[in-house]
């Protein structure tokens, strides 16, 4: 697989020549900067280091500088390695745009879902509940229920299904497919919906 880092700009509905609603999300893709090419002589396996979004010296690192004056670039703040594509070859310091995709293909795009905080198994696990709130049943539509046995196993297991943290978890969403791409302003818009908040970071993969 390879593919392009960009930000989840929002999301839309487009209608087909049927006259069907379709749900949509619109992404910016790129411009992303080949920053390093992995090679196996030199790094034991073989990839291709691009970045993206635009970031300020004063909160780049030296070490940091020394690589992005390699390629040629100015600093970026997202930096992802890709798989190469057979028969593709890749330069450091090549910039790459949206037109790496095509109209009407399918993609796989990964983000961080939104962070819900602490929740309980309802929200969190899509519990039901206790069910009917008759037979003195008071303030139990909600629990989770019993956990498990007293004196054996006198603890409770790992993995058990209970509130906590909930969102902030790195998502893929498989087989989106392409509905339109505007190449003046880096946008693809894909059918469906894509994790994460507005403004955040994606990847975008073919």
């Amino acid at each position: 697989m390879a593919g392009l880092i960009g930000k989840k700009i929002g999301m839309t509905s487009i209608f087909s020549a049927d006259g069907t609603n379709i749900p949509c999300t619109v992404l910016e893709v790129g411009p992303c900067v080949v920053t390093q090419i992995k090679t196996v002589e030199n790094d034991g396996y073989e990839a291709v280091q691009i970045a993206y979004d635009e970031k300020k010296e004063k909160r780049t690192n030296k070490p940091q500088m020394g690589h992005f004056k390699n390629a040629k670039t100015t600093p970026k703040r997202k930096i992802v390695e890709f798989s190469l594509l057979k028969g593709k070859e890749y330069k450091v310091g090549e910039t790459l745009n949206v037109d790496f995709f095509n109209d009407d293909t399918w993609v796989d795009v990964t983000g961080t879902s939104k962070g819900k905080g602490f929740q309980g198994v309802v929200k969190r696990y899509n519990f039901k509940g206790v069910g009917d709130a008759t037979h003195g049943q008071h303030n139990r539509l909600r629990a989770p229920g019993s956990l498990g046995a007293s004196s054996y196993p006198s603890r409770v297991f790992k993995g058990m299904r209970m509130a906590g943290r909930t969102g902030g978890d790195r998502v893929k969403i498989m087989n989106l497919r392409v509905i339109k791409i505007i190449p003046e302003n880096n946008l693809i818009i894909v059918k469906g919906s894509v994790p994460g908040a507005r403004g955040s970071y994606i990847i975008i993969e073919k």
